[in-house]
């Protein structure tokens, strides 16, 4: 699995989550109880893993959703 989006929004994290659970895209959530255990007070961000080849119809699903919000490498 690799990277999609790193953000601390847990009410988007939910709608993109459910946006690509409909479009047939496997998605994650990884740091979530180590953002909870830290007080989410928001200095670890939860991160959104999906699988490689979904990675680029993910990766368009979600600037249409939240543009500025992706964190790209590089």
């Amino acid at each position: 699995m690799v990277e999609l989006a790193r953000m601390n929004d847990p009410v988007l994290i939910s709608y993109i989550l459910s946006v690509l659970e409909e479009e047939g895209i496997e998605a994650v959530v990884l740091d979530e109880h180590t953002s909870i255990l830290e007080g989410s007070i928001g200095a670890i961000q939860r991160r959104i893993m999906v699988l490689e080849e979904d990675l680029p119809g993910a990766r368009q699903i979600i600037d249409d959703l939240a543009p500025g919000e992706l964190k790209e490498d590089g």
